[in-house]
């Protein structure tokens, strides 16, 4: 795995001094429980304290920025999804919408890489590259590249359901681009996956519902980064029962940016809803929030 670089300060170990007040804390419950020996054995082979502590420090570890806006939200998903489809049957449905070629992806997910702790399944999404490549040679402008590229996965959603694009007009550079992490994820996958077809641990919403783009950037796991229009749109594609009935969460791309007057203000994040038949493509203030939103994202693999 290739590592994001979020910040150039040295990450904290246990070791560290404040890595030891954290250690301690634990070990003063540990030691306020009282425990007898079997009760001792029973806890120590107790299985999800390493996922309890993992969950605790994500909360906690910017409590401040943005905190304010996030709200519970109990919004799941359409009864209709029933979660990820095969990878192979993945594989070969983007390879099929999009005439791409599914040799490498198909033996890449014979032996996938240990699943990342967060994400929902694994979701196979074409790459800018292969698309570009197949539709768009003459583009040479990496960022006209993927406004070119989203656009062409809207209008494969367009032709295959009922779909409205409030965005029209607005998917090119001076409006829209992919997010600075989540375009340096996407080339450590690529550098690693070389074919038409990416695989991508991905959860579509659930676990960052009701908290805005912004909170959700701030509280990222240090694998995890925010997915983007292209992907999914794909996933929707594969995917379509998870747009399928109205009340539902629907789902919000922390991995891109929108400028609504191309002045360089690039505070507006785009996303996916269901309503009145349609799956709808708009975007929202990145400091918006609410029940019925959820933030997608993805993993790079631990």
């Amino acid at each position: 795995m290739v590592p994001m670089k979020k910040t150039l300060a040295p990450f904290v170990s246990h070791s560290d001094s404040k890595g030891r007040k954290f250690m301690n804390n634990v070990s003063t419950a540990y030691d306020k429980a009282e425990l007898l020996e079997g009760e001792a054995q029973n806890v120590n082979e107790a299985s999800g304290l390493a996922d309890l502590i993992a969950e605790f420090i994500t909360k906690n570890r910017l409590p401040k920025l943005y905190a304010d806006e996030e709200v519970a939200s109990d919004y799941i998903y359409p009864e209709e999804y029933k979660g990820p489809k095969s990878t192979n049957d993945q594989i070969r449905t983007i390879a099929e919408i999009f005439n791409l070629d599914s040799t490498s992806a198909l033996e890449y997910a014979k032996n996938l890489p240990k699943f990342p702790e967060g994400a929902e399944g694994w979701f196979a999404i074409p790459s800018v590259d292969a698309l570009s490549a197949k539709y768009f040679p003459e583009i040479t402008d990496p960022n006209e590249k993927y406004c070119a590229a989203v656009r062409l996965v809207l209008e494969k959603i367009a032709e295959s359901r009922n779909f409205h694009n409030y965005r029209e007009g607005q998917i090119n550079p001076a409006h829209f681009r992919i997010q600075a992490e989540t375009a340096e994820a996407l080339k450590a996958i690529t550098e690693i996956q070389k074919g038409d077809i990416l695989i991508i641990a991905t959860q579509l919403g659930l676990r960052h519902r009701g908290r805005s783009s912004r909170r959700v950037r701030a509280i990222f796991a240090k694998n995890e980064f925010g997915l983007n229009s292209l992907a999914m749109g794909a996933i929707a594609l594969v995917h379509p029962e998870r747009f399928a009935q109205l009340g539902k969460l629907d789902v919000i791309f922390a991995g891109d940016e929108l400028s609504s007057g191309a002045a360089g203000c690039f505070g507006k994040v785009p996303g996916f809803c269901f309503y009145d038949g349609e799956i709808r493509f708009g975007a929202s203030d990145a400091s918006s929030f609410g029940q019925n939103d959820g933030v997608a994202s993805a993993f790079l693999p631990q």
